[in-house]
């Protein structure tokens, strides 16, 4: 599917992207080769923040990370194991000293009806799309509370309308996005007021999500739906360097967006 035009970040009423203190914070974004992930990576990048980008397909965040210039670092890491999110840590720490902000975008939508042939899908769901989330969490909370303790430190996690609402055909997917759901709000309650818990939960987006589908006649379906998608990735970007703009005395919990026209 073609990638949607890409426009200049702004702020949420058209005025310069906020760069206030910005300068000495640290953002992890996982799954940055792509979409969400990588638009988000642009957004905080405009917005002042030193950006660790975290994927499997290291070209690509590579090519990210010079096009963002000296402020950026791309590291090869997989959410699914472990000690590739360690060495990811470690190596943000090495280059920054330690990570103010991590968004956990990493994801997939294997979507199809509920069959045995699917299975392999359904565990790749979980790992990525909620252990991914949770063990990346882990290992950089940390540094994330140093962070927190010296300019305060946020988690962003990307969920879905499908962390509200199930219908045939996405049922594992929405049961990852429902546990990611109820967990941020358990880390929420943790980690306040010095970490503030962000989740997110678009609804259709321009990305490459449904190209990795499986199930042929499902991919197809999708695909042909997010073809007309008018709500891009770098939407979904700037509502997240909006709330991590705020004051500290102010936390966005919950953000959920939809096409105006998504039932």
């Amino acid at each position: 599917m073609p990638s949607a035009p890409r426009r200049t970040h702004s702020t949420l009423n058209d005025g310069p992207m906020i760069k206030t203190n910005n300068q000495a914070r640290v953002a992890v974004v996982t799954g940055a080769s792509s979409g969400i992930g990588e638009a988000t990576a642009r957004a905080l990048a405009t917005a002042g923040y030193r950006v660790a980008v975290l994927a499997r397909r290291v070209d690509r965040i590579t090519a990210l990370a010079d096009e963002l210039g000296d402020g950026a670092i791309a590291i090869e890491a997989d959410v699914t194991d472990r000690d590739s999110i360690l060495a990811a840590a470690q190596r943000v720490q090495q280059e920054f000293g330690c990570a103010d902000v991590l968004v956990n975008n990493a994801g997939v939508m294997l979507l199809g009806p509920f069959d045995t042939g699917q299975r392999d899908d359904y565990r790749h769901m979980f790992e990525v799309n909620l252990l991914g989330a949770i063990t990346a969490t882990e290992v950089f909370l940390d540094q994330l509370k140093q962070g927190g303790a010296e300019r305060g430190g946020d988690i962003v996690n990307i969920s879905s309308v499908a962390g509200r609402t199930a219908r045939a055909g996405n049922g594992v997917y929405a049961a990852t996005k429902w546990g990611l759901n109820g967990w941020s709000e358990s880390l929420r309650q943790e980690l306040l007021p010095g970490i503030r818990v962000t989740l997110i939960e678009p609804g259709v987006v321009a990305t490459e999500l449904p190209d990795h589908i499986t199930h042929a006649d499902t991919r197809q379906g999708v695909q042909e739906m997010y073809s007309h998608a008018a709500v891009t990735a770098d939407d979904i970007a700037e509502i997240i360097a909006f709330a991590l703009s705020r004051p500290r005395h102010l936390a966005i919990n919950e953000v959920l967006l939809r096409p105006a026209g998504q039932l």
